[in-house]
């Protein structure tokens, strides 16, 4: 990894309950109200060096989409810090979004005001932070729209005017009007056609060799990673079990989990001798709200032992270039410590 433009450091979040007034008059009578906290992000400590793509991987709920936000800035966590470039992405106060941090999200047409044309859609942003003068606003959401491969005549339209794939590149637009040195990347395919999702994937990779970007790219298509990603983090229940080169953790999985979920992608077959039936990952994800002591994985890994069960793993390297959290590779998992 070259020198790290942004840096994760023991970052956790947890969300409160917003109990209503009837739930705060029985919690203070001792009535049986939930009260238990989320722990969405559990210790993460992540670095991304710079023109790099970091891949987060995870089933659905392990908090990645969490982690992008407060590496966004758009989220506070509760505990630990994110900084970019050695400054912390939020001031002192916990307010200030800096704008070297844009984020591209899952579903544009969500996350694009309907109200307002695309043009000024591109414009608003740059406008607030004097990147770009109301009289030249125009030329400049132009401009973006050119680099993104649609028509700058497109600038007058409105949000559901677009395909979903047009709509994407209208929002990654958004995200480069900004300027931004990272982008964080929160499933920016996972709504569209196979097909459109390539062209969006190519138009990521032209961006970041063109632009000298940075990206944080979430998702749960281990394909798509594959492809875009320089190195990979595996994230289970808010926290990171895997880490290393992409095509290193792809051949050689060292965590059970990460073995578990590479197992589980289709595969195309040439003969029936390469036939093999499908194994999901046993049981179900635990809830955040009450996680497994020890491990969190402990509860569906066929390696478990009594350690698992009431240690929690650290991250080491079984070898080089690579991190993986679990007694596995630390010692063995049949003696508690």
């Amino acid at each position: 990894m070259s020198d790290p433009i942004m840096t994760l450091d023991g970052v956790v979040k947890r969300f409160d309950p917003r109990l209503s007034l009837g739930d705060r008059i029985a919690a203070a009578i001792g009535g049986d109200v939930e009260t238990r906290s989320v722990q969405a992000v559990r210790d993460v400590t992540l670095a991304i060096g710079k023109g790099e793509t970091l891949g987060l991987v995870g089933e659905s709920g392990c908090g990645k989409s969490t982690l992008g936000r407060i590496a966004a800035g758009i989220m506070k966590p509760t505990a630990g810090t994110v900084r970019l470039a050695g400054a912390p992405v939020m001031d002192a106060a916990g307010g200030k979004l800096t704008t070297r941090i844009q984020t591209v999200f899952q579903d544009p047409f969500a996350s694009l005001n309907p109200r307002i044309t695309i043009g000024e859609t591109l414009a608003e942003g740059p406008i607030a932070h004097g990147l770009v003068t109301p009289a030249k606003a125009r030329d400049y959401a132009a401009q973006w729209l050119d680099l993104v491969g649609l028509d700058p005549s497109y600038a007058s339209r409105y949000p559901h005017q677009f395909s979903g794939g047009q709509r994407q590149r209208v929002a990654i637009a958004r995200a480069l009007a900004m300027q931004p040195e990272v982008l964080v990347c929160d499933e920016p395919v996972a709504s569209l056609d196979v097909s459109i999702q390539a062209q969006i994937v190519n138009l990521l990779l032209k961006l970041k060799r063109e632009l000298g970007l940075t990206y944080l790219f979430i998702s749960h298509d281990l394909g798509v990673v594959r492809h875009i990603s320089e190195r990979v983090a595996i994230m289970y229940l808010g926290r990171i079990v895997e880490l290393g080169p992409t095509l290193s953790v792809y051949e050689t999985p060292q965590h059970p989990y990460t073995q578990a979920l590479l197992a589980s992608v289709p595969r195309l077959v040439t003969s029936d001798a390469d036939l093999a039936e499908f194994k999901p990952i046993a049981g179900e994800i635990p809830s955040p709200l009450a996680p497994p002591t020890g491990c969190a994985f402990h509860t569906r890994c066929p390696h478990a032992g009594p350690r698992c069960a009431v240690e929690q793993p650290g991250l080491v390297a079984p070898m080089p270039g690579r991190l993986a959290a679990c007694h596995l590779l630390a010692g063995g998992v049949g003696k508690a410590a």
